[in-house]
């Protein structure tokens, strides 16, 4: 797998959410990249939150 570089509105959202960054720190590399991966179609900051909501819930 190719692995990508963390997209900014991803890094800010878990700086803003410990809870998430912890748990997305934890998960393995493949986990982290299909996260990332799936961060391409979220198009505005309250997407991006819901998302980042998303993995606290879901890992």
């Amino acid at each position: 797998m190719e692995p990508y570089e963390m997209p900014i509105g991803l890094g800010m959202a878990l700086a803003q959410r410990p809870e998430a960054l912890e748990k997305f720190a934890s998960l393995s590399e493949d986990k982290k990249q299909e996260i990332i991966k799936g961060t391409h179609s979220v198009s505005s900051r309250e997407e991006m939150s819901r998302y980042v909501d998303k993995i606290i819930s879901e890992y």
